[in-house]
């Protein structure tokens, strides 16, 4: 009983690090770009579906969220 439980339960930051360190490996690796380009193309038909859905989506919310525009090359 003298050590502590590593359980850390929600809000863990040593997870949370692993996960950030990770993802950014995953992004620098280059493989987004190979993964985006091997990705199944949609349908004209779907693509306009997938525009009305988000134009319906966007009409009901009050504001746009503002890290959809965020510059991520200011800290």
């Amino acid at each position: 009983m003298g050590t502590k439980d590593k359980l850390q339960g929600e809000g863990d930051r040593e997870s949370a690090r692993r996960y950030d360190e990770a993802t950014k490996a995953f992004v620098e690796s280059g493989k987004v770009k190979k993964q985006a380009e091997t990705t199944a193309k949609i349908s004209p038909e779907e693509e306009r579906e997938l525009e009305e859905a988000e134009k319906a989506g966007k009409e009901r919310a009050k504001e746009e969220d503002p890290a959809v525009r965020r510059d991520y090359s200011k800290p």
